[in-house]
């Protein structure tokens, strides 16, 4: 389905709305940052042209064209949250620049019309898809390819190629996308004061290089950093159990930024929104304080127990083990019922190698 009449990602953080980290670690940055993204931060008053000149938004409208799914104006909100593997800047210390980046790292987040409940889809980054034809940096066109891996689409064309890559699995339209770096995922952790989980094992991950006891812990940015990396030492030592760890983190995160009362602390307000803005780079709608302002107050009043996060539903491939491939039926069902507005059943993901394991069960809140 098209829509010729719009071409542009929305700029107040909804659509139309009724009268009324380590490169797997950026999702987790997405999250936190679209969470408390300024929470209250219409109050920091001469703070405002700072914290403007940090956001550094990218354009991807023209790009995007208007051959896309149509927007429904029932006043949910989708948006892509991408973390990419780039190893360039403060990010070196992670690995070796080697040129390009992947988005090693995807959510797609569904904020239901009343912005009561929102569901969180983790797409694998070794997902086999059909890639679309994408314009690259350079403005040539990058031909799509069958059975491409997903995270290969922001390699090849940026933001604008992983937002058509989603579309066109989903057929739901993507109001808003989000970046992040791991960088500002471990200042923020650090200007939050840390993050309490409580871990249920011990984990020891050569990898990672995070090593905790069993028991209650505050983890630091570099801490954290290394949890949400963490594969082999938890669950089946997969990808995709490491995607339950994180969502894990990521429940346990929200939870206490709901608890922790910026609005007290006009420093520490001040010093997280100063972090969060360097740390994202959002479409073009967002970059502004007054847009994320705006797009953070349809979120804050989503608790961890309001968010339902699942794994796209995915077997390993027949014909290479290490990659998988969508379980079309139940991927469907996903993606109708967010297209609905309607909560995922439990039936889409029953099947899926996604979600099974106890990796989910490492962490919880502290």
């Amino acid at each position: 389905m098209t829509d010729q009449s719009k071409g542009r990602i929305r700029a107040k953080g909804t659509r139309r709305k009724k009268p009324s980290t380590r490169r797997r670690a950026a999702t987790v940055v997405a999250w936190s940052a679209a969470a408390l993204v300024l929470v209250g931060g219409s109050g920091l008053g001469y703070a405002y042209f700072k914290l403007n000149g940090n956001i550094q938004g990218v354009d991807i409208n023209a790009k995007l064209g208007t051959d896309r799914p149509a927007e429904v104006d029932n006043g949910s909100m989708d948006i892509l949250l991408l973390g990419s593997d780039s190893r360039s800047g403060d990010n070196s210390e992670y690995g070796v620049d080697e040129g390009g980046a992947r988005s090693d790292t995807a959510m797609i987040m569904h904020v239901n019309e009343g912005h009561k409940t929102a569901s969180v889809v983790s797409v694998p980054r070794d997902t086999l898809v059909d890639r679309p034809d994408c314009e690259n940096d350079k403005g040539d066109t990058v031909a799509g390819v069958q059975r491409a891996m997903f995270n290969t689409a922001y390699e090849v064309g940026g933001p604008a190629c992983a937002v058509k890559t989603v579309e066109k699995m989903s057929g739901i339209r993507m109001d808003h996308y989000i970046e992040v770096d791991f960088t500002g995922f471990k200042q923020l952790i650090d200007d939050l004061g840390g993050v309490k989980i409580t871990t249920t094992v011990a984990i020891d991950d050569a990898k990672s290089g995070l090593t905790l006891e069993p028991g209650p812990h505050t983890l630091d940015g570099e801490q954290a950093l290394g949890l949400v990396r963490t594969r082999k030492s938890v669950g089946d030592g997969s990808d995709l159990g490491r995607i339950q760890l994180q969502q894990a983190f990521i429940k346990a995160l929200i939870t206490q930024v709901k608890g922790i009362g910026l609005l007290s602390s006009p420093t520490k307000l001040y010093g997280i929104a100063d972090t969060a803005t360097k740390a994202i780079t959002p479409d073009s709608e967002l970059d502004t304080v007054k847009e994320l302002v705006g797009f953070a107050g349809g979120l804050k009043s989503l608790g961890a127990s309001d968010v339902n996060m699942i794994t796209l539903p995915v077997q390993y491939d027949p014909a290479d083990p290490n990659r998988v491939v969508p379980l079309e039926k139940e991927s469907e069902q996903v993606w109708t019922a967010l297209r609905a507005d309607k909560p995922i059943p439990a039936s889409a993901t029953k099947d899926s190698a996604g979600d099974k394991g106890d990796a989910s069960d490492v962490v919880a809140g502290g």
